[in-house]
């Protein structure tokens, strides 16, 4: 049970970090939640799309996986571990804080899936 309640969180907040990232972009929520600047966002904001595709993706696995219940556990822990390194590469290459919003939490999830909380 802890462990489905975790990896809807982590989805969840994929699904926030799509939105930010496809859609909110260039609007003020996004520059403030990314650090960016106005023309930076402008700049970039076809390469943010492509990166909420991929976020979108590892999203739709999750909810796969929570939808298949206990069989779905194989697909879960993989799309948690993608989750987990991608958290881990983004808080080594771009910000740490990416390490206790994207990774921490799936770690949690998929330690609590492992240990069949």
């Amino acid at each position: 049970m802890l462990a489905t309640v975790l990896i809807a969180l982590v989805a969840l907040i994929h699904v926030y970090i799509v939105v930010l990232e496809m859609v909110l972009w260039e609007k003020p929520q996004g520059r403030r939640a990314f650090g960016t600047t106005p023309e930076f966002a402008a700049q970039t904001r076809v390469l943010a799309a492509n990166q909420g595709l991929y976020n979108g993706f590892l999203v739709a696995g999750l909810a796969w996986g929570l939808w298949l219940g206990d069989a779905g556990f194989d697909i879960k822990a993989f799309f948690l571990l993608c989750v987990l390194v991608a958290g881990l590469y983004g808080a080594a290459t771009a910000s740490l804080r990416i390490l206790y919003v994207q990774a921490l939490p799936a770690a949690l999830a998929l330690a609590a899936l492992w240990l069949g909380w």
